[in-house]
């Protein structure tokens, strides 16, 4: 399955060099509003030492990490909603990704023109919420107006839409996001067909300057403080940082790198899986001669769904997994050992697939 960020923000937070760090797509990273005019989409790897691990004993012909999108939408402005700055292009590239990474500005410097004219972290994050639920609004009242009549038949599921989609039309007037909104997750179906922006999951991204990267500054706190009540992730990233990361070449230089930063793994990292947990994803393996490889899947799935990512024929066809837990494979060092040693389990259509199983499907079509 492919996971999709789309990484919005103002003009002149730290976009395109952040996007430009993420990926080998290089956007233009420029000091004025507006120098990303179509979004770019990078095809990032997924980081997961296991899939070293496990590529390490089966000595495989190819390694295939997980991947995912990343797009950069070009910076919205006051007024995206009603058109300004090409503000409904925009809006229509963020509402084909999953999941959102706002990036913030916190950081000063006088070379970097802010577009409001200071850095004001928490007033930034409010004028890309004040677009969205403008947006979010129009489109409930379109359906409003589509589903009014028709449920003044009697028909108890569109009464029940229109009662439901009334109350995201409330919520969205009183400058609150859909995804806080007092719904059921089984009424939220209602309302899927518009695919309301600020109902997407969403990741904030600070960044800060090099001498912030470690611990934050006020402007971090400050947007902490603000996002307390979203149940949100806040990351503390510096975009110059990953930049100058992203240039070295051999990974022992980043390594050295980060640790002469006083950082551990690159933000980038930690960005990706932030937005793994933001939405409720998890990683399983196949490993074989042929190929070690990491898949990516909702948890919670169950093994025929995880197995049709792979392919739906595996899905359809399928028989039962052979599943070997990770720590189990890296204990024993392979999977004949795993088996001999009774780690080897068969499990049928009702197994959960767990984050780092390592499988097999079994199938017939």
């Amino acid at each position: 399955m492919g996971l999709q960020c789309g990484i919005v923000g103002l003009p002149n937070v730290g976009k395109s060099t952040l996007f430009n760090a993420l990926s080998n797509a290089k956007a233009q990273a420029a000091n004025f509003p507006f120098c990303t005019i179509e979004p770019n989409v990078g095809v990032i790897s997924v980081p997961d030492d296991r899939l070293n691990q496990l590529a390490k004993l089966v000595n495989p012909k190819k390694v295939t990490p997980a991947t995912v999108e990343i797009v950069d939408i070009a910076g919205l402005v006051k007024g995206a909603s009603k058109g300004e700055g090409l503000g409904n292009q925009f809006l229509g590239n963020i509402r084909n990704v999953d999941a959102i990474i706002h990036v913030i500005r916190c950081f000063d410097d006088d070379n970097v023109i802010h577009v409001d004219g200071s850095v004001n972290p928490v007033r930034d994050k409010e004028i890309i919420d004040a677009e969205l639920q403008l947006k979010d609004l129009e489109s409930i009242e379109k359906k409003i107006a589509r589903i009014e009549r028709a449920a003044k038949s009697g028909d108890k599921e569109l009464k029940r839409a229109l009662e439901v989609t009334e109350i995201y039309k409330q919520h969205l007037m009183s400058g609150k996001s859909a995804r806080s909104a007092p719904v059921s997750k089984e009424d939220r179906q209602y309302v899927a067909d518009v695919f309301l922006l600020t109902e997407k999951p969403v990741l904030y991204a600070c960044n800060v300057d090099e001498q912030s990267a470690v611990t934050g500054n006020k402007y971090v706190e400050q947007l902490r403080e603000s996002v307390k009540d979203e149940n949100a992730e806040v990351l503390i990233i510096s975009a110059a940082i990953e930049a100058e990361i992203a240039q070295l070449d051999s990974y022992e230089d980043r390594l050295s790198f980060l640790k002469d930063m006083g950082l551990d793994e690159p933000g980038v990292n930690k960005l990706i899986h932030a937005s793994y947990h933001l939405l409720n994803l998890i990683t399983y393996f196949t490993a074989g001669e042929q190929e070690v490889r990491a898949w990516t899947i909702h948890r919670g799935m169950l093994a025929p769904q995880a197995a049709g990512v792979i392919h739906s024929d595996f899905e359809k066809g399928f028989i039962r997994a052979e599943v070997i837990a990770y720590d189990d494979y890296v204990q024993y060092q392979s999977e004949a050992a795993c088996r001999s040693a009774g780690k080897l389990r068969l499990e049928g259509k009702e197994y959960e697939v767990k984050d780092g199983d390592v499988m097999h499907f079994l199938f017939n079509v």
